[in-house]
């Protein structure tokens, strides 16, 4: 385990406050890396020193630290360029890395899915292109370590036109999986099945509300971006309407731009969804920055006009009082947000009536009675609607459906008018 320092600079005193919440982010950014954190170092000068940054007593204290602690990696809470990075490396003696390099190592780290690695890699190699040809330097060995990982250190990515080359072949291998998503995309926008997106701040417990909507045991953890890559499962109610569940990566805030334009396809599946549940973790003090993190980048990636409930987690967390009068709210019809906990279900019961008010408005239930040889019509009934039970009598087939009153159009002929429910 690499042992890590990290810096963070403030340049007014006003600015402390969340410099020091950003610190504490960065460490575990860095504990999620794989590192021990073994210093802390904070300044707050009028303007960043070009040079390290932080002023010539601090780079010297920096140093000093590194060598009492001895620490292995310097991480700065800011962006480094090429020619700072070399010289804080140049006056520590250790590996310097930025917040960028961090998140990057993280993503290689926890990337599973082809497509979800090749974004990770793209998003690599535009970072460290600009750095190595600045540096001037030929990254000729494998490296080891956090911030090193990925393709930045192989040989055949030494040169600055292989690196190129790689990326233009990536960039076409992520365009030819996203046309593959958007076939998949328009096969499930012909259905008549709803699409629920979960989004939120990393560590906002979107993976644990999964496990409970889906009944799944998905692996969660509090270390930041435990899970990368997404999934879709089915939720059913108790009636049979059901409805598909995307899980999403975790945002944060100052999310390296490389990895907003690399997962820009993966993003973009949020827009396809009718309903976005926003999960946001009430008990922690920085949830207003986090919420508003989430928001900023779904608007940078053009959402909009989709019903939004937000879903505030972790109300187990809260004193009691604070926590009855969230839970109080939740039984406001006319309130798009929802007190929860994932952890223990309380509140749950709450966000599923308010998901099935949300995406079956619309819809309504009929009873449908087809003459067994008429397959054509009951192979195609289960693209325009709901399919909440079947039952086979003789010479028909009966059907319980639930659809919009458009989608049930061809089936007019064989209603059941004032059926007996079933």
């Amino acid at each position: 385990m690499e042992r890590a320092i990290l810096v963070n600079v403030a340049t007014t005193r006003t600015e402390k406050a969340e410099a020091e919440e950003s610190m504490a982010e960065l460490a575990g950014l860095a504990a999620a890396a794989g590192a021990e954190v073994v210093g802390k170092i904070f300044q707050v000068r009028p303007r960043l020193n070009p040079r390290w940054l932080v002023g010539k007593g601090k780079i010297a204290e920096i140093a000093h630290e590194a060598q009492e602690s001895s620490a292995d990696l310097v991480v700065f809470d800011h962006n480094l360029n090429a020619a700072q990075q070399r010289n804080v490396e140049d006056e520590v003696k250790v590996k310097a890395i930025d917040r960028t390099q961090l998140i990057l190592d993280i993503f290689a780290q926890r990337a599973r899915t082809n497509e979800g690695k090749l974004q990770v890699e793209l998003a690599q190699l535009s970072y460290r292109l600009p750095r190595l040809r600045s540096k001037g330097l030929s990254l000729t060995q494998q490296g080891a370590g956090i911030g090193t990982r990925g393709p930045g250190e192989k040989k055949l990515e030494v040169d600055r036109r292989r690196i190129t080359d790689r990326i233009t072949k990536i960039k076409k291998d992520i365009d030819a999986l996203e046309k593959r998503r958007s076939s998949q995309r328009e096969s499930r926008g012909k259905s008549p099945v709803p699409t629920v997106s979960l989004v939120g701040y990393t560590s906002a417990g979107k993976s644990t509300l999964f496990n409970m909507l889906a009944k799944e045991q998905r692996y969660t953890s509090s270390n930041l971006f435990s899970t990368l890559d997404p999934l879709l499962r089915r939720v059913s109610f108790p009636d049979g309407a059901y409805f598909f569940l995307t899980d999403t990566v975790g945002f944060i805030k100052r999310l390296p731009v490389e990895l907003v334009t690399s997962f820009r396809a993966t993003l973009e599946e949020v827009g396809e969804a009718d309903c976005i549940c926003h999960v946001v973790d009430v008990a922690s003090a920085s949830s207003e920055r986090q919420l508003g993190a989430v928001e900023s980048i779904l608007a940078d990636i053009g959402i909009a006009d989709i019903p939004v409930v937000k879903v505030l987690n972790k109300i187990d967390l809260l004193p009691d009082e604070e926590r009855g009068l969230l839970l109080q709210r939740n039984a406001d019809p006319q309130v798009r947000t929802i007190a929860i906990s994932a952890k223990t279900g309380e509140g749950l019961p709450d966000l599923l009536r308010r998901l099935r008010q949300v995406l079956f408005a619309a819809y309504k239930t009929y009873y449908i009675r087809v003459p067994r040889e008429a397959r054509e019509i009951t192979d195609s009934l289960p693209r325009r609607s709901l399919v909440l039970r079947r039952r086979e009598s003789e010479g028909f087939v009966e059907f319980k459906v639930m659809a919009e009153p458009a989608g049930i159009v061809n089936f007019l002929p064989y209603l059941e008018q004032g059926a007996e429910p079933w």
